[in-house]
């Protein structure tokens, strides 16, 4: 199927170029470690913060138990708030020498009545449950510390007051035992990982063998070996690939199949020709009379004018089925422009044989896509073969028209073809038998080669007129608009040029 030729397209980022090797194993491992390098460090970040929360827990409970403790000791004396220390504070809070320990009673807001102003406060909360000890986060002294706060109603207190209650550490045992439980879940991986890439390594390898073992079964064959693979031999992902490849060995076994029929065919019809030109010849060189030596040569150019012929209608039906989009490109052609060429091209012939050649059109362009050189040589084949197989003072009519598709008909008045033989003389070197008339049985078979490049249907039919037959091409449907129908006014030129000549 003829398609337009496509500009190259600019290739996406990290898409490999036509040129580039492209590896399965290579593609398989990239989609299996890119992942696992990226997820990596997303591992290490969630699990430091594991670690945070792990190594919060326990510290947290022993804060809060010590805020929760220095609530106790707070007490009212003549009307003050003190606070009875059985032992010193340090000691109380279990300082030591990794963490500094602050703690504080203040009345709310900001009047300490005990411990270390370091300690910023904070706003007294809407809603105060009993026994709630709260967490937030703060640094002093460039420190980052953890402080746990508790507000206390003083309900012995005449004037209901509010303290607030804390204690606060540095973050450095949390730190350190969150540093080691990083360590002890990523020290393992270090060792997992490269395991991995080597058994995921293995593994690839031994999954892709059967492709291995597959290419060396193919590059083994013999190169006129085209039989298929069994399917049932390959792996099940790769059998579609198979199935696939055996159909188009098949496909190419027959094209070389009907290769060799071609050339064989040929061999034989050249055969012929070439033979008569031979004996012609002799004869020729034989022969004393001059008027049986002039017949002759008008023998040997007949012959050499045949063989001319299929030579060229071999070449034609090579040039067709050679057609694809890098030696003939696509473009928008005037079908009714090309037949009209045509026509003007055979006028020739037509007038030698008396018969009127026309053209029908709309006097407009008819656009299709197409190659021209392509369709020129269909319109050929067709108007060839009308004007070889009608009668002398008989017509052919070339028509164009749009009926929602192009089409193309070429009319005449000739011999016809039977009906059992309408199907097989698309076949190549196939003649009717009884018709008279010499030919190398290819024209139309050049006429369907061209039509399936396009697209297009042919088909052949008995003239509903009488005698002959119009051979009719359909080609795909177009968004031309359909021109307005007009008479043969167009052909009548050349059809009244053949009766006056």
């Amino acid at each position: 199927m003829l398609t337009r030729r496509r500009k190259p397209e600019r290739k996406a980022a990290g898409e490999r170029t036509s040129g580039q090797p492209n590896s399965l194993f290579g593609e398989i491992l990239d989609w299996m470690l890119a992942p696992l390098l990226f997820l990596w460090p997303i591992s290490i970040i969630v699990t430091h913060n594991v670690a945070d929360n792990i190594a919060n827990q326990p510290y947290d409970r022993a804060l809060a138990d010590s805020v929760r403790a220095l609530a106790r000791m707070i007490d009212i004396q003549a009307g003050q708030v003190v606070v009875n220390f059985p032992a010193p504070p340090r000691a109380l809070f279990r300082a030591d020498q990794d963490d500094t320990v602050y703690y504080q009673v203040a009345e709310h807001p900001g009047q300490i009545v005990v411990g270390d102003a370091e300690i910023p406060s904070v706003p007294r909360p809407p809603k105060i449950l009993p026994d709630e000890v709260l967490f937030r986060d703060e640094v002093i002294h460039g420190e980052e510390v953890r402080i746990a706060y508790q507000f206390v109603e003083l309900r012995a207190a005449a004037d209901g007051r509010l303290l607030l209650v804390q204690v606060a550490e540095t973050r450095n045992k949390r730190t350190d035992l969150a540093s080691r439980v990083v360590t002890g879940v990523l020290l393992p991986q270090f060792a997992i990982i490269p395991l991995a890439v080597i058994l995921v390594w293995v593994g690839l390898t031994r999954g892709i063998a059967p492709l291995s073992r597959l290419q060396s079964l193919i590059r083994r064959r013999r190169p006129t070996d085209l039989s298929p693979i069994p399917p049932a031999s390959v792996p099940e992902e790769v059998r579609p690939l198979i199935v696939a490849f055996n159909d188009m060995m098949s496909r190419l076994e027959e094209n070389l199949q009907a290769q060799q029929r071609f050339i064989a065919d040929a061999a034989h019809q050249m055969r012929t020709p070439l033979t008569g030109l031979r004996m012609q010849t002799d004869l020729a060189v034989q022969e004393t009379d001059p008027e049986l030596q002039r017949e002759s040569l008008r023998q040997i150019a007949e012959s050499a004018e045949r063989a001319s012929h299929l030579i060229n209608q071999l070449l034609s039906l090579a040039r067709a089925e050679a057609s694809f989009e890098k030696l003939y490109a696509v473009e928008r052609v005037d079908l009714e422009s090309i037949v009209r060429e045509v026509a003007q091209d055979l006028f020739p012939r037509a007038l030698a044989k008396n018969i009127d050649l026309g053209v029908e059109g709309s006097g407009r362009a008819l656009w299709i896509e197409g190659n021209p050189v392509l369709l020129r040589e269909m319109i050929k084949n067709l108007m060839d073969n009308a004007i070889k197989y009608t009668p002398r003072g008989g017509s052919v009519t070339a028509r164009t028209r749009h009926a929602g598709a192009p089409i193309l008909e070429v009319e005449d008045t000739g011999i016809g073809i039977p009906e059992a033989d309408r199907e097989r003389v698309f076949e190549r070197f196939f003649r009717v038998l009884g018709s008279g008339v010499d030919g190398s049985g290819l024209g139309l078979s050049i006429v369907q080669e061209i039509a399936e490049l396009h697209r297009a249907t042919v088909s052949l039919n008995p003239n509903p007129a009488g005698q002959g037959t119009i051979a009719q091409v359909v080609f795909p449907r177009s968004h031309v608009a359909a021109p307005p129908p007009v008479g043969r006014s167009a052909g009548a030129e050349l059809g009244s040029k053949a009766d006056a000549d």
